[in-house]
C-alpha cells in the first residue's frame, strides 16, 4: 500500500483524514468512477453532468475550445463534482498546451540546445496561464531519451539524448510548473525514443538492455522520483529485457505494453525504482494498448497490473460495465483499488484540492500576455541553432543581398478549408521587417486551396531559367515545418509534389539558407543544404530570433547534439 506521509504526496494528519473519509464515503459505483480521465470533446452542460454524475470521473482532460470556455468547463466540472476533479493539460512547451491562447515558450528541443533555465521559465509561464484556467495537473514534463533521430513522436517533445541533460532540464520545468501548484505527470514509461515508432500506430517496443536501460531511461526516473515527482504516465511500450528479466522463461507472445504488464508497473516501478506516487495509462485508444488485448482485458487489465487512472473512455457506458465487473469478479482486488484509490485522493490532497478556491475569472489576463511572449523570446535568441554553414553565408549583408526567394515546405493541409500553414505569413513578415524583398514559391496546396485543378501537379513541375533566376535573386531561403500527428510512423521531407520543382535544385547556384521550424533531423533529406538552422518552433518569437541572427542583428547560441547528423557523413558537408 502507499505511503501518503512520504513523498511525493507528504500529507499531514489533516489530509489524511480527508483522504480516508472520502474514500469510506464513496458508493462502489463512484470507486470505479475515481479510476477514470474523462476526455471532454463536447463542451455542453449535459456531457459534464454525465462525467461527473453517471460515470464519476477523477479526472479530465479537454480538446478544443476557446479561453472563456474551458475556464467556464473547468470551473463547473469542480464546483459540481462531490469529490474534486484533476484537470490536466499537455503544457510540455508552455501554456499553449493548456489552451490555443497560451504561450508557446519553448519546446523540450529548444531547452534541450539551450539550458535547463529554459526549461524553467518555462514550467514557470506553463504553470502559471494552466492555473489561471483552472488546471492543476500538467502531462510533462517529457522524459523520454531520444536516442534515435528516425524518431519524430518525440523529436522536439523530448530534452535531447543526454540523460544528465534531460534531469536537469526535466527537474527545472518541474520547479517552474510547482511555483503555481501544478502537479507533473512524466511519460512516457519505460520510455520512448529508442526505436522510430510510434505507439499511437503500433506497440512500442524499447530494445535496450537492461544494463542501457538504468543508465539511461532508469537514470532520468530515478532523479525524477527522488525530486518529487507526482506521478508517472505509462506509455504503449514493451520493455523486453527487463520483461524476461523479471518474468524468466516468458514467451515473446506474452510480452505487453507496459500498461498492461505487472512486472514493469509492481516489479520495476514500484520495487526496482521505489516509486511511491501515481501511476497512470497513456490514452487508451491509442494502436499500441487497443492491439494487444481486448477492451476489456485493457481496462480491466491496466488497472489489476498496477496502474491507477485509466486515461480515456471509448464506450462510457461499456468501459464502466468492464471495470466494475472486473472489481466485482475479483479481477482488481480490493487492495489493489483501495491502493489506487488511496493515490489519486492521495494527489488531490497535495494539491490542496479538499479545500479547492477556484481562480477567479480575472486572472486569465495571464494567459497569452505580453510578458509572457517576452519570456519566450528570450528563450528562442537562446536557443536557435546555427547547425552548418559550411559555405560560409552568414550573416548575410542586407545592404548587399536583400533580394530573396522563399521556399516554405509544410505538410498538407488536413483539408482546403484548412487552407496551408499559417507560419509562412509570419517567415514572410519577419524577412520583410529585416528588409529583404521577398518573392514567394507557390505549391501545390497552395493551387489547390485557391482553385482545384488537374494542372496544378504540373504547375509545381515547372522549371525556369537558370542565368535569370540568378539574376533576379542574392539568396534563397528554404524554411521547413514539416509536422504530423497518429498519422505515419516518423515524419520526414515530403514536397508538395512528384518532381516538385521545391527540389533545392538551385543549391549550386545561388547562396541558400535552410531553416526547420519543428524537427531537428531534416539534414537526412536535404544535406545539399550548406547553411542550416534548427529554429524548433513555428512561432513569431522562433522565427525572429532565426532571421535576426541569419543577418547578424544577434549570435546563434543554442547547440547542437550529434543526432542532427542522422548517422551521416554527408550531413556535415
Amino acid at each position: 500500500m502507499v505511503d501518503l506521509k512520504a513523498k511525493p504526496f507528504c500529507l499531514d494528519d489533516e489530509s489524511l483524514r480527508w483522504v480516508e473519509d472520502t474514500i469510506a464515503g464513496m458508493s462502489v459505483e463512484e470507486k470505479i468512477g475515481q479510476l477514470f480521465i474523462g476526455m471532454n470533446y463536447l463542451h455542453t452542460k449535459e456531457h459534464y453532468d454525465s462525467m461527473i454524475n453517471v460515470f464519476h470521473i477523477s479526472a479530465i482532460r479537454w480538446q478544443g475550445g476557446d479561453l472563456g470556455d474551458i475556464y467556464d468547463q473547468n470551473r463547473y466540472y469542480q464546483e459540481q463534482s462531490r469529490i474534486p476533479i484533476l484537470i490536466a493539460a499537455n503544457c510540455e512547451a508552455g501554456g499553449n498546451g493548456a489552451v490555443k491562447e497560451g504561450t508557446l515558450v519553448a519546446t523540450p528541443a529548444a531547452c534541450a540546445a539551450s539550458s535547463p533555465e529554459v526549461a524553467y521559465r518555462m514550467g514557470q509561464v506553463a504553470g502559471k496561464e494552466a492555473k489561471a484556467i483552472g488546471c492543476n495537473w500538467s502531462f510533462a514534463p517529457v522524459s523520454d531519451v531520444l536516442l534515435n533521430w528516425r524518431n519524430t513522436i518525440v523529436n522536439t517533445r523530448a530534452f535531447g539524448d543526454d540523460p544528465d541533460n534531460i534531469i536537469a532540464c526535466a527537474t527545472a520545468y518541474m520547479k517552474g510548473m510547482w511555483e503555481s501548484g501544478i502537479a507533473c505527470c512524466t511519460k512516457h514509461f519505460p520510455g520512448d525514443g529508442s526505436e522510430e515508432r510510434d505507439q499511437h500506430l503500433v506497440l512500442g517496443c524499447n530494445d535496450l538492455s537492461v544494463e542501457q536501460w538504468d543508465n539511461t531511461y532508469g537514470k532520468v526516473y530515478k532523479a525524477l522520483f527522488d525530486a518529487g515527482l507526482e506521478s508517472v504516465m505509462v506509455g504503449h511500450i514493451c520493455l523486453p529485457s527487463y520483461s524476461r528479466l523479471l518474468r524468466p522463461g516468458i514467451k515473446d507472445e506474452d510480452i505487453k505494453p507496459a500498461t498492461i504488464s505487472p512486472e514493469l508497473l509492481q516489479d520495476l516501478l514500484r520495487d526496482r525504482l521505489g516509486f511511491n506516487g501515481l501511476v497512470m495509462t497513456d490514452a487508451s485508444h491509442m494502436a499500441g494498448l487497443s492491439t494487444a488485448a481486448t477492451r476489456r482485458e485493457q481496462v480491466v487489465g491496466a488497472i489489476a497490473s498496477g496502474c491507477d487512472l485509466f486515461l480515456y473512455f471509448n464506450v462510457p457506458e461499456e468501459d464502466f460495465t468492464y471495470m466494475l465487473e472486473g472489481y466485482e469478479n475479483g479481477e482488481i482486488t480490493e487492495q489493489r483499488l483501495s491502493d489506487a484509490l488511496h493515490r489519486i485522493l492521495g494527489l488531490k490532497a497535495k494539491l490542496g484540492l479538499n479545500k479547492l478556491v477556484f481562480p477567479e475569472k480575472e486572472g486569465l489576463s495571464v494567459v497569452g500576455c505580453k510578458e509572457h511572449h517576452e519570456v519566450a523570446a528570450w528563450a528562442a535568441n537562446r536557443s536557435v541553432t546555427l547547425v552548418k554553414d559550411t559555405q560560409k553565408a552568414l550573416p548575410i549583408d542586407i545592404k548587399k543581398k536583400k533580394r530573396c526567394k522563399l521556399y516554405f515546405i509544410e505538410s498538407a493541409p488536413v483539408s482546403v478549408l484548412d487552407g496551408t500553414d499559417k507560419a509562412k505569413k509570419i517567415v514572410v513578415e519577419e524577412l520583410e521587417r529585416v528588409g529583404f524583398e521577398v518573392t514567394c514559391h507557390t505549391d501545390y496546396y497552395e493551387y489547390e486551396c485557391e482553385k482545384q485543378d488537374f494542372m496544378n501537379r504540373f504547375r509545381v513541375m515547372q522549371t525556369e531559367s537558370v542565368e535569370e533566376f540568378k539574376k533576379k535573386y542574392d539568396v534563397i531561403f528554404m524554411f521547413i515545418n514539416m509536422k504530423g500527428y497518429a498519422q505515419e510512423n516518423n515524419v520526414r521531407v515530403r514536397w508538395s509534389a512528384s518532381h516538385s520543382n521545391e527540389l533545392p535544385w538551385f543549391v549550386r547556384e545561388v547562396p541558400t539558407v535552410g531553416v526547420s521550424l519543428n524537427y531537428t533531423n531534416h539534414l537526412i533529406d536535404v544535406p545539399m543544404l550548406k547553411t542550416f538552422i534548427n529554429a524548433y518552433a513555428p512561432t513569431r518569437e522562433y522565427i525572429r530570433a532565426a532571421v535576426e541572427k541569419i543577418v547578424g542583428m544577434s549570435e546563434f547560441e543554442g547547440k547542437a547534439n550529434e543526432l542532427v547528423w542522422c548517422g551521416r557523413w554527408e550531413t556535415k558537408l
